[in-house]
């Protein structure tokens, strides 16, 4: 794998639209300082109550032309936990602990929340900022990975909203490079994992082993996971989502594999969950409860389930993983656990704000923090990134068209 800048002439496609002045001309990386006057934390968005949750699954899917009848076989999920996602209560929780500590850092950026597919939405938060003259946005979005759905839909909206509100030629929207590699956001999963093989190897006797660690993250379509990442950058086989996942992984093993006596022999690998689509739509694999299953035959007697590809305890960990992985793992007769999200961890929430102040004094790649060989990733994405094939290219901010 080649993990080399991409050689793409940013002149030869044009100026970045919708992009501050610094970031205009397409550099990989923008290392001159850029006097943004707010941030801009973009979430997904989920349902707050019964009455939501099919108009919110119509949001998610819209253009896909999926019946109502569908959508409630995925709407199970959501009403089971009473028709509330967690994500909201979430976002909340993080724009408050991003306030609260850029407030003690003294940084005077006031931040504003809105998603992609429920309220707020991010039409309300960039209005709202507009009309504060809040127009040098500094986008977060709550995903740490590059795929389409990670990291192009959220730069699809942000174009598509500045149009649709006319406030494409006051307001411009910049985005925090994809931190899948951030110290900040890879310490809680070293936490986590630490904790759960010290719990089975230490304090249950369990040979290390016999101790599988699964790293799940969301499943894509394997042609999404093909192109994600620039173009001229040849990640292997499931491009650089799969890469950024596997590189993260090495690296939180590593740790746990210094921490724990016998842990460097405690055996991993990468798992995916959540798929949706038709059968015959290839999509990542293997499935996490197809593992599990599996497990005893390998040897295994206890399993650590890590949620590698959340920044915190999303619909999909409370189903997927605790729900579903956990059932998996009682009928397959092993001891299980659950680590921990980043959620509003202290690492975590620093290290959010350390990207914020990185972009804000155009801070040298040479200098950033990342925790793996890929990183520091990209401040513009680059030409081509994280293509849709089903959809094809829509205009996007914060990158180089297409």
């Amino acid at each position: 794998m080649s993990t080399s800048s991409p050689a793409s002439d940013p002149a030869e496609s044009g100026p970045v639209p919708f992009a501050s002045p610094c970031a205009a001309s397409g550099p990989a990386h923008v290392e001159v300082p850029v006097a943004y006057d707010g941030l801009l934390l973009a979430g997904f968005g989920g349902p707050e109550g019964q009455d939501d949750v099919i108009p919110f699954l119509r949001n998610v899917t819209r253009g896909r032309g999926i019946p109502d009848e569908r959508l409630e076989e995925v709407a199970h999920h959501y009403r089971h936990f009473g028709g509330v996602s967690p994500i909201n209560a979430q976002n909340r929780a993080l724009k408050a602990a991003l306030e609260a500590e850029l407030d003690r850092r003294g940084i005077d950026l006031p931040v504003y929340w809105g998603n992609r597919n429920w309220s707020p939405y991010l039409e309300d938060a960039v209005q709202e900022a507009a009309e504060a003259g809040d127009t040098a946005l500094l986008a977060l979005a709550t995903s740490a990975y590059s795929s389409f759905s990670s990291c192009r839909q959220y730069r699809e909206d942000f174009a598509r909203v500045l149009t649709d509100t006319g406030l494409g030629d006051r307001v411009t929207i910049d985005k925090i490079r994809q931190f899948f590699d951030h110290p900040g956001f890879v310490q809680p999963f070293i936490d986590g994992v630490e904790s759960a093989v010290r719990r089975f190897v230490v304090d249950d006797g369990v040979d290390p082993r016999k101790v599988h660690v699964l790293f799940s993250t969301h499943s894509i379509p394997t042609a999404d996971a093909q192109r994600s990442g620039p173009r001229d950058v040849d990640f292997g086989d499931g491009g650089a989502y799969a890469a950024q996942h596997l590189a993260v992984a090495e690296v939180v093993m590593d740790a746990v594999a210094g921490a724990v006596a016998g842990a460097e022999e405690t055996p991993w690998e990468l798992v995916y969950q959540s798929r949706s689509g038709p059968p015959t739509q290839p999509w990542l694999e293997p499935d996490v409860c197809d593992v599990i299953s599996a497990l005893p035959s390998r040897g295994a007697e206890a399993v650590v389930i890590v949620p590698l590809g959340f920044v915190s305890d999303h619909m999909e960990v409370l189903w997927d993983l605790d729900t579903e992985a956990m059932e998996a793992a009682e009928e397959a007769g092993l001891r299980a656990v659950r680590s921990q999200t980043p959620g509003v961890d202290p690492a975590y929430v620093s290290g959010l704000v350390d990207l914020v102040e990185e972009r804000l004094a155009g801070t040298n790649k040479g200098d950033r923090p990342h925790a793996t060989p890929l990183g520091p990733w990209f401040d513009v994405c680059r030409p081509g990134c994280c293509e849709n094939v089903r959809a094809g290219f829509k205009p996007a901010a914060a990158g180089i068209a297409p």
